[in-house]
């Protein structure tokens, strides 16, 4: 798991997934109180969501955006995009995210439109399959972005270095000699076996 981060305050964006109205049966009656559902991010690679309860939505709002202050988390990201596909569970939802070239724009629907909003992912191709509890999707989003390697994780869990990973370790010399052998191996087919 990544440690929670801390951002300045001052150019963080929130947005409200879902609120939620919750009655609680008490002896005398029914207490009426509000649930809410916020994600925050500085729209730079860092976000984080919260839940808050209280009697009134601005005060359950209010206490959201300061859990999720401090749910907040460094994603690793490619430019505008995500570096790789991924897949995200919680409960019974699942989110698939894949990367897409500028220009995409978010292909999202609801809760994953909002995280993928104040993240800072400016082109990604989504589907929220399963539940559309907004819940277990934000839960299920945040769990397809922990899950995101960056090049360098990568290449140090195969003992190369990123340079090997992208294909520019390779010499002018092994290039040809690749290239070689398989002109040599397609010149070795008989006709027949064309």
């Amino acid at each position: 798991m990544r440690r929670p981060i801390e951002v300045s305050a001052n150019n963080l964006k929130d947005q409200v997934v879902a609120i939620n109205r919750v009655t609680k049966v008490v002896k005398g009656g029914k207490n009426l109180s509000f649930s809410a559902l916020v994600v925050v991010g500085d729209q730079q690679g860092h976000a984080g969501f919260g839940m808050g309860k209280a009697r009134e939505v601005p005060m359950a709002i209010r206490k959201a955006i300061e859990q999720a202050k401090k749910n907040m988390i460094r994603l690793n990201l490619k430019g505008s995009s995500i570096p790789h596909q991924v897949v995200g569970f919680y409960g019974s939802g699942q989110v698939l995210l894949k990367p897409a070239p500028d220009g995409t724009g978010i292909i999202a629907g609801g809760p994953v439109r909002a995280v993928m909003e104040v993240a800072g992912i400016h082109n990604v191709l989504t589907k929220s399959i399963g539940t559309s509890n907004p819940h277990n999707v934000v839960k299920a989003t945040f769990d397809a972005l922990l899950r995101l390697k960056d090049a360098g994780q990568v290449a140090e869990i195969r003992g190369k270095s990123a340079e090997d990973l992208a294909g520019h370790g390779r010499t002018a010399a092994s290039k040809k000699s690749g290239g070689s052998a398989l002109k040599a191996a397609a010149a070795e087919k008989t006709p027949e076996q064309a």
